[in-house]
């Protein structure tokens, strides 16, 4: 028997939109049914691609249609607030692409229409259904090293270089913490729960971009963030955010450490090694370990929420959690590292 099926709007031509659309084919549970954006040409190639019937100029006409039931929003940040309300006011669920917005109160706002609409509203954390994260996880709430004393998280890439609206502080509030970061405190705050405090430093390191099609683009956010967190469990945790690394990590590196092993994940040693000589014998162990397409978990997971309330997530809650985060790094990094609490 075949899944139900969604029909879905995606919302942007860009980077990002390779992998949401790929991942709704993969699921089997969408019928994307359009997409928009800026680009003409771009619109055209996905629609192609992805055998979409539909291309709009206009996002606002999604709006109108009846077949769409949801949205993937995945434009520049700026754009997000009010798109979000808009798809939401329609009764469109919403996929939104991370960064949610570029402070707390706008993402409250989102939050709130989609409690006033009682319409579904997810929040893009791909990370956290790769399948080494899942299983390290599971493995520390087992306990099988122990109680977690320190972690250290990595997020770094070359950063962008097909368009020049990331480095641009009226598109993107706060640099790489929001182009990269996010995805590394919303995996830590997965682990570990609510954050305490933070101490952090920011620069531009960087001050001019050369964009692949040979633009220069002067810089006005941060591209190298060093932050240090303490969270309510007691964990320290050192998290590096860089956009310009010529080499940089997977997506992300994370080490954890706690008093009877260690956990890396996407490190030299492979996706996932666990080194806990109480549970394994050899000295570092790799378990094995799924491997699903980019995408087929996320949007699965995505679309059965849509479907069903009860299997529905609080990612856009847990934005917010993050962006109180992103927003205690921009203090912290204003005022030469102070400590800065994590308000609730």
């Amino acid at each position: 028997m075949q899944n139900p099926q969604v029909g879905v709007a995606h919302l942007g031509s860009g980077f990002i939109a390779d992998y949401h659309l790929e991942g709704l084919r993969l699921s089997g549970m969408a019928r994307v049914q359009c997409v928009t954006g800026r680009s003409l040409d771009k619109l055209q190639a996905l629609a192609q691609k992805y055998s979409i019937p539909n291309v709009l100029s206009q996002w606002r006409d999604v709006l109108k249609l009846p077949d769409v039931q949801a949205v993937v929003i995945a434009t520049p940040d700026h754009l997000h607030e009010e798109m979000a309300i808009a798809c939401l006011q329609a009764g469109k669920a919403v996929m939104l692409q991370k960064p949610m917005a570029g402070s707390v109160q706008s993402c409250l706002r989102i939050v709130e229409q989609s409690i006033t609409q009682n319409v579904d509203l997810q929040v893009s954390f791909m990370h956290r259904y790769f399948e080494e994260f899942q299983h390290a996880k599971h493995l520390v709430a087992d306990g099988v090293i122990g109680q977690i004393h320190s972690i250290r998280m990595r997020n770094a890439t070359p950063g962008p270089d097909w368009c020049d609206w990331f480095f641009d502080q009226a598109n993107v509030a706060n640099g790489v913490v929001d182009q990269l970061g996010v995805h590394g405190i919303d995996l830590l705050i997965q682990l570990l729960g609510p954050m305490h405090d933070v101490s952090a430093r920011s620069a531009i390191q960087k001050p001019t971009r050369l964009l692949k099609n040979g633009n220069k683009v002067q810089v006005n956010v941060p591209d190298t963030v060093m932050a240090n967190y303490e969270f309510k469990c007691g964990t320290l945790v050192q998290h590096e955010m860089s956009m310009i690394e010529q080499q940089g990590c997977d997506r992300f590196r994370m080490e954890i450490y706690g008093d009877e092993g260690t956990i890396w994940l996407r490190t030299e040693r492979g996706r996932l090694s666990v080194w806990a000589p109480k549970n394994y014998r050899q000295q570092w162990h790799a378990p094995s370990l799924e491997s699903n397409p980019l995408g087929l978990l996320h949007h699965r997971d995505w679309l059965s929420g849509v479907l069903d309330p009860k299997l529905r997530r609080q990612t856009a809650l847990d934005a917010i959690e993050g962006m109180r985060v992103v927003q205690a790094i921009r203090e912290s990094s204003a005022h030469n590292s102070m400590r800065v609490s994590i308000g609730h």
